[in-house]
C-alpha cells in the first residue's frame, strides 16, 4: 500500500525566502494561510528571532505544512 502525501499549492521557493527576509514579521505564516500564528509572530518579532530560525529549518527540510495540513515541498 502506498501513502500518498498532498502537496501544497505555496511556492516551496516563496515560502523560503518570505521566512529568510521577512520571518520576523510572520509573513510566511501570512502566506501558508496561518493568521493565528502569524500575527502572533508579528507582535513577538518571530519569537525574537528563535522562532523565525525554527521556522526556516522546518520549510527548508520540508516539513512546514499550510493551514490545510499539506506539505509545502520543493
Amino acid at each position: 500500500m502506498e501513502v500518498v502525501v498532498e502537496r501544497s499549492d505555496k511556492s516551496f521557493v516563496a515560502m523560503l525566502l518570505l521566512c529568510f527576509f521577512l520571518g520576523g514579521l510572520g509573513v510566511h505564516r501570512f502566506y501558508a494561510g496561518k493568521i493565528g500564528t502569524g500575527i502572533l509572530m508579528l507582535i513577538t518579532l518571530g519569537g525574537f528571532g528563535i522562532w523565525t530560525i525554527i521556522d526556516f529549518i522546518i520549510i527548508a527540510v520540508g516539513s512546514f505544512k499550510d493551514k490545510q495540513g499539506r506539505y509545502i515541498k520543493n
